[in-house]
């Protein structure tokens, strides 16, 4: 697309009298590098330059009408134009004869002074070169023949006629039409709104009055190439500016997003309209400064300006990392650096349409996704019937899909994609897309780019079949390797797509666990160990582990079927210890694992004298069958650590607060269940953890002497209730933090109450709270949670997602932990809203923050969101008198962590901050959690009978991102207030109020009316 430069349009305002050899040189410099005037011969070019004007049109603007007396003569730069004719001379009754697009010259009925025979519209934002009737006649009488080549008679014109209107109740018609090549990279400099957000706009005035009044240096006339740019800014300066003045930008990437947030919606602009923001000496202005209307700011309008600032840095670094990404998608697929390319990718593992595609289809759409916006809703992106161009995934806004003769049949929204069955099919469109929301982005695919995408993935694609079914497809993806001599050789691996449980574990056991492979790590056996309960569980797994083991071969020499079945019975073996290693205690808690040892074992033995190479394989055999619960090996040690480390100098005194060293919830472990009527008496039965709702209510109406039909529900504290089903398991610790089990026939469910003691404390701990330092809380805060952290086993979380019930397998453990977050949010908003006195809650208040800091500097970061969430919580938010005495230091504090919270582009600051930490980390757990659900929701298992191996790496990273968290042990500083237990006893039993509706906003809001 052309870049129309401020200096080339300065140059052509002149008159042509006006215009200097300097002024025509740089007019010509532009005008011969533009495509339109490829056809131009240069002696004529050179005339236009000294002649033309530059002239831009708004879309709908009438450039002359039929029957008006021509003054001027025309060539398209950019945009189109309608040509419209009247026989009877009615606008009401004209047609559209053609459309004009770039390139085209019409207007030559200037010469005859004859009337236009043709209105001409804007279709959309036009640019244009103009030259004046006088002019145009020396032109023409000094070039008649170049000027012949050039000028395109109306009835002549090249361009597709516009297609007749459609019946009366079709939707309108007007749509982007197929861009030229002149337009094929839209100006990634301009706004991607027709007008700036009012916040947006706010934020422009903000800053530009703050500057004005801090730093007026920086917004002043500039010379650069022997021109003057008048009240404008350096993008370098800009950026050192927002780094010194706000305490949340921490990066010249950050604040380079900022900006850009304000370049997109054209309140902040390049001089020459050419540029997105980059942190270069390149020159940029406010929009008021750019049009010429800017004014000085009144000391009123300093004053409120200066008091918006902070939100004004809250907002724009709240919605800058987004602007970084559109400016990204904004540039041609040529110009994208490696780190761009990165930056987009990662931005497509979170979008739901494309959940189910592989790594490298997901990179190669990186390189060539375009980012497309429309300002307007009732836009029309495509007709039904229509060329299929292009594939589109909605990022912001939404839209109707409808179908001749059936209106609109379904509405699409954020993650959805559409546009894609009419490419692959090779189709016509089969329905017409309308935009439903103004400013709606799109991320597209046009067809080449898809298509050749859709070839290459076919092309590197293997597929292994047995009996005419695919039962294997695995992946080719190049690999570079560099030689000791410097020389580079390219070579492939296959990584597993897809594939039948049994056919995946062969290729596992022949191809990554030989001798010959040992050396290479792809993450596939790890992956599958992590996994294999959801599509191979153990009694699956064990019986065809041992047929590998017991393999055999005909038709060979003796020497090759021995080695044969030496390296299958190697490769089990190598396979089960990994398998120890990686799964760790849950290995040894399964009773078909156990027994599946044993009997390898006894095969081991029994082949020895055979084999003696397998004397050290037996050895590593017996020491895992010897390693009983509890007492990992060395290496399941070093994956899974619970293990603390003090560094304390008065360790005598710490001796006392030693952690106890908690132990895992395991199925067989024996519980209370506390079950109430509904009158309110209970009963209690001590059974196993994983004892299903249907015994539970069987050994209740036992003991209780109850009738049939009963359920088992959860009475919450807000009076919600909810029903188990009776192969549900474990439910004692799913349950709500203040919920208790009741049973009750199903008819009488409506009367069941909560207890009174449901409700919880009606009295704050203040006094307690206050003795404690914030620092000795968040120490005992980070030893409780380290010890929950370490007791759930990755397969929880699995189960979790997928359903216990599934599997009958408990979560106890992933249970406790989630809910001790629940439990420290909701104490947050307890403690502050039982707070009566006004300076207490502002005391309170600052220890709250000072927490959350003290925990994040632990790494603590479960702790560390559920505190930040707690005083985030409405009821604690609308605190104004509290808020407004909480000291600037304090709120700087905050509004840190609520950046840090940032849950735009799927938490993103949030997990660049995870990235550069080490181990031990306690992670932002119901965010994992957010993570294993999409991945499972929007992926299928299996796909034509093969398990989708794509779905289960996607997991298992989840699952690795947990194990990475726990790879340290945990090494914490006591502090040196430490004197008793009594902290760690508060901080373990925490009492909270969790009724948010009913029980914590009347708290608030008569804590608001006492102030």
């Amino acid at each position: 697309m052309i870049i129309m430069v401020s200096e080339w349009i300065s140059c052509l305002d002149k008159r042509p009298s006006e215009r200097t050899g300097e002024d025509l040189d740089i007019i010509y410099s532009r005008l011969k590098d533009i495509k339109v005037f490829e056809k131009f011969h240069p002696m004529l070019l050179q005339q236009i330059c000294y002649y033309g004007y530059y002239e831009d049109l708004e879309k709908g603007v009438t450039l002359f009408r039929q029957g008006d007396i021509g003054t001027n003569w025309y060539t398209v730069l950019s945009g189109s134009l309608e040509v419209q004719i009247s026989e009877s001379g009615d606008p009401a009754e004209s047609v559209t004869l053609c459309t004009l697009g770039p390139g085209t010259s019409f207007g030559e009925s200037v010469l005859t002074n004859r009337p236009r025979h043709a209105t001409i519209i804007t279709r959309d934002y036009t640019e244009l070169i103009r030259v004046e009737q006088k002019d145009f006649k020396i032109l023409w009488e000094r070039n008649k023949q170049l000027m012949e080549s050039v000028i395109t008679p109306l009835t002549a014109s090249p361009h597709t006629p516009r297609r007749k209107t459609q019946e009366h109740g079709s939707v309108n018609k007007s749509k982007p039409q197929h861009k030229t090549k002149f337009e094929e990279f839209p100006n990634p400099a301009a706004p991607i709104t027709n007008v700036p957000s009012d916040r947006l706009a706010r934020a422009g005035l903000v800053l530009r009055t703050v500057l004005l009044a801090r730093a007026p240096h920086m917004i002043r006339d500039r010379k650069f190439h022997l021109r003057t740019y008048r009240r404008c800014m350096v993008g370098t300066e800009m950026v050192d500016w927002l780094l010194q003045q706000s305490a949340l930008v921490h990066s010249r990437t950050q604040a380079v997003g900022m900006w850009q947030a304000l370049v997109e919606e054209g309140v902040v602009v390049h001089v020459c309209h050419e540029h997105q923001f980059k942190d270069k000496y390149l020159f940029y202005r406010f929009h008021e400064d750019d049009e010429g209307v800017s004014t000085v700011p009144s000391s009123a309008t300093k004053r409120e300006c200066e008091e918006d600032l902070p939100d004004v840095f809250l907002m724009l670094a709240h919605i800058g990392p987004d602007a970084m990404m559109r400016m990204i998608l904004r540039k041609p697929p040529h110009e994208r650096t490696s780190e761009d390319l990165e930056i987009i990718y990662e931005e497509l593992l979170h979008i739901k349409a494309l959940s189910h595609l592989s790594t490298m289809v997901k990179r190669e759409l990186a390189s060539v996704l375009l980012f497309e916006s429309h300002a307007k809703s009732g836009t029309v992106l495509f007709n039904q019937g229509d060329e299929g161009k292009s594939w589109y995934i909605i990022l912001k806004g939404s839209v109707n899909v409808v179908i001749y003769g059936k209106g609109v049949v379904c509405t699409l929204h954020e993650g959805d994609d559409f546009g894609k069955l009419a490419l692959v099919n090779d189709a016509p469109r089969a329905a017409t897309i309308v935009l439903r929301d103004d400013n709606c982005h799109f991320l597209r695919v046009d067809k080449e780019d898809f298509n050749r995408i859709l070839r290459d993935v076919e092309a590197n694609t293997v597929r292994l079949k047995e009996h005419g079914q695919d039962v294997l497809v695995l992946e080719k993806i190049p690999s570079n390797t560099q030689t000791a001599d410097g020389t580079v050789q390219a070579h492939y691996k296959y990584s597993v797509m897809a594939g039948t449980p049994e056919k995946m574990l062969e290729h596992l056991l022949e191809s990554r666990l030989d001798n010959k492979n040992e050396t290479e790590i792809d993450g596939f056996l790890e992956d599958f160990l992590l996994t294999h309960v959801i599509f191979m569980p153990c009694n699956h797994l064990c019986p065809v582990l041992l047929s590998h083991y017991h393999s055999s071969t005909a038709d060979t020499t003796e020497q090759e079927g021995f080695e044969f079945m030496l390296n299958h019975k190697k490769c089990v073996l190598h396979f089960v210890q990994e398998w120890a290693n990686i799964v760790g205690v849950a290995f040894k808690e399964d009773h078909t694992i156990n027994a599946f040892l044993e009997e390898l074992q006894s095969c081991v033995q029994d082949d020895l004298e055979d084999y003696p190479s397998l004397k050290d394989d037996i050895v590593n055999l017996e020491t895992i069958l010897s390693t009983h619960f509890g007492s990992p090996s060395s290496k399941m040690k070093k994956r899974m650590s619970g293990s603390f480390t003090f560094s304390r100098k008065h360790s005598k005194e710490c001796c006392q607060d030693i952690p106890r060293k908690r132990k895992p919830r395991c199925p067989s472990d024996e519980t209370i269940f506390k079950v109430y009527c509904a009158d309110h008496t209970y009963s209690t039965l001590k059974l196993p953890m994983d004892t299903k709702v249907e015994q539970l209510l069987l050994s209740t109406k036992e003991k209780l002497g109850l009738g049939d039909d009963l359920i088992l529900c959860e009475v919450k504290s807000t009076g919600e209730r909810l029903i188990f089903k009776e192969n549900d398991l474990c439910v004692t610790t799913g349950l709500s933090i203040n919920g208790q089990l009741f049973v009750t026939p199903k008819e009488h469910l409506d009367a069941l109450t909560p207890l009174p003691e449901q409700e919880g404390p009606s009295e704050g701990s203040f006094a307690s709270i206050e003795m404690f330092s914030s620092r000795e809380m968040a120490y005992h805060m980070t030893l409780y949670d380290w010890e929950l952290f370490t007791c759930v086993q990755e397969y929880e979380l699995i189960y979790q997602v997928f359903g216990r019930y599934k599997f009958g397998k408990i979560t106890a453990n992933l249970d406790l932990f989630l809910r001790r977050f629940n439990e420290i949010q909701f104490w947050i908003v307890t403690e502050m809203v039982l707070t009566n006195n006004l300076s207490k809650r502002v005391s309170l208040l600052r220890k709250f923050i000072k927490l959350a800091a003290h925990c994040k500097e632990f790494r603590n970061l479960n702790s560390f969101f559920a505190i930040v969430m707690g005083l985030s919580n409405i009821a604690v938010s609308r605190l104004s008198q509290t808020w407004e005495k909480l000291p600037s230091k304090f709120k700087k504090m905050f509004a840190d962590f609520e950046t840090l919270m940032d849950p735009s582009r799927n938490h993103r600051v949030y997990r660049l901050s995870v990235a550069k930490m080490l181990p031990p980390i306690i992670p932002f757990m119901p965010l994992l959690m957010k993570d294993m659900t999409f991945t499972h929701e929007g992926n299928k298992t299996y796909f034509d009978g093969l398990v989708n191996f794509e779905k289960m790496h996607m997991i298992a990273q989840t699952l690795k991102t947990v194990r990475f968290c726990r790879s340290a042990r945990l090494e914490v500083e006591a502090p040196g207030t430490l004197k008793s237990s009594d902290t760690s006893e508060y901080i373990r039993s925490l009492k909270v109020i969790d009724n948010q509706s009913d029980y914590l906003l009347k708290l608030q809001y008569k804590l608001e009316q006492e102030t």
